[in-house]
């Protein structure tokens, strides 16, 4: 499922969106600065500040995770199951490393979410959808000229 493609969009961005829905229906967006992937077919999510998304995954297991390269302005929505992996759990160790790596002493977790990915689709900014001819270039530069990196 999670194509070297797709792996590599993980490894290069540097913030997710997390997605989860509590069993009333509540929506809860959560961004996400510590992730990666494992295996082929599961992304991991350091919980850091994030007792929304761990409540409602625990509630209802149903979540989307979007991953974008914001001056590019494409990137992939991924959908699938999660669960909350806790420090003293079995898997703990073998999942957490990768995630300890990233976060180094900066951003210390006592759990993470364990996406296994069902689903995954592209995401695209509008102008690649309506102006065909939109080259990545133009869009980083009208990014970084945006967010004021172009100085």
């Amino acid at each position: 499922m999670l194509t070297e493609h797709y792996k590599k969009y993980i490894d290069n961005c540097v913030l997710a969106w997390l997605a989860t829905s509590s069993l009333d229906k509540f929506p809860n967006v959560s961004p996400k600065e510590i992730f990666t992937h494992w295996e082929d077919n599961v992304i991991l999510v350091a919980n850091i500040a994030s007792p929304n998304s761990v409540r409602n995954i625990k509630e209802n297991a149903q979540v989307c995770i979007s991953i974008l390269d914001i001056l590019v302005q494409k990137g992939f929505q991924f959908k699938g199951i999660a669960e909350i992996i806790h420090t003293g759990d079995e898997s703990w160790g073998k999942l957490s490393k990768p995630l300890i790596t990233l976060a180094g002493e900066k951003f210390p977790f006592k759990s993470l979410t364990k996406f296994t990915v069902t689903k995954a689709k592209p995401i695209l900014a509008p102008s690649y959808i309506f102006f065909p001819d939109t080259k990545e270039e133009t869009q980083i530069a009208a990014a970084k000229n945006s967010y004021g990196l172009d100085h």
